[in-house]
């Protein structure tokens, strides 16, 4: 198997994007399509020629450069099954169970519904990556707007099952304000103040190890109890004390 190139970098104000490159055979996936003129000349500069969008859900801000990319390159979008509706452009759709190629590279697919009914996240074990879009953020998660607590939690869990060394590359910057906000749901945890500080230096900690997320990211330790007796909810189910702790974060 060949190395596998990731290019990252900001559209807009913190939408992340990644372009996938597999040395060998050139083939060269977009997570997302955010923006495509940005998008194109990234890949310009690299001299790369985009094969494929792996769609995580449909979100504007995650699709809006879909139709300028395949036009110029006639790459293949894949996109959930459960949102092909909603996605323009599709040329194969996936749900858990299913694999996605990229060069050498193989993707499994993961269900991951919560922040849309659909969502799915790109796991690749073999080097140890997980492309999770908006479901999950480095100390933070993504909003509810489609499914529930319940849900959520369902899917963050699965997320956190994944090797603790997988590195985690989520779809938006927003770790100094989930930093912050981690802070108040557990201020004596001495990992979350080490990785805190760096956010607040500027440091976007993206990708982020899962182990790191499972030690500091409040939304993923529902079940542990030093959040518990924080919010005074010892005894409760992990996924109302997640329901908790994110309503909180909607009103901070």
């Amino acid at each position: 198997m060949s190395q596998l190139h990731i290019h990252q970098f900001i559209a807009g104000q913190d939408n992340y994007c990644y372009l996938l490159h597999d040395a060998d055979t050139g083939a060269t996936a977009s997570i997302d399509a955010p923006d495509g003129a940005l998008i194109a000349r990234e890949l310009a500069a690299k001299g790369w020629r985009l094969t494929h969008i792996l769609v995580t859900h449909h979100h504007g801000d995650h699709v809006v450069g879909i139709a300028d990319l395949k036009r110029a390159t006639g790459c293949r979008v894949i996109g959930p099954a459960a949102e092909s509706h909603k996605i323009a452009g599709l040329d194969a759709t996936v749900r858990e169970g299913d694999s996605v190629t990229v060069g050498t590279h193989t993707f499994a697919v993961l269900d991951t519904p919560g922040h849309t009914l659909g969502h799915i996240a790109y796991h690749d074990a073999q080097q140890g990556l997980a492309f999770v879009g908006d479901t999950l953020f480095t100390m933070g998660c993504g909003r509810i707007i489609e499914g529930d607590h319940p849900m959520m939690w369902a899917s963050l869990s699965k997320l956190a099952g994944l090797p603790p060394e997988t590195m985690v590359y989520c779809g938006h910057n927003y770790t100094a304000s989930n930093a912050r906000f981690a802070l108040t749901v557990e201020p004596g945890n001495t990992e979350l103040q080490v990785r805190a500080r760096a956010a607040s230096n500027g440091d976007p900690l993206v990708p982020s190890r899962l182990a790191d997320e499972l030690a500091t990211n409040p939304f993923l330790r529902a079940a542990n109890a030093p959040i518990r007796h924080a919010l005074g909810m010892e005894g409760c189910p992990a996924w109302k004390v997640f329901g908790e702790v994110r309503e909180r974060k909607n009103r901070a």
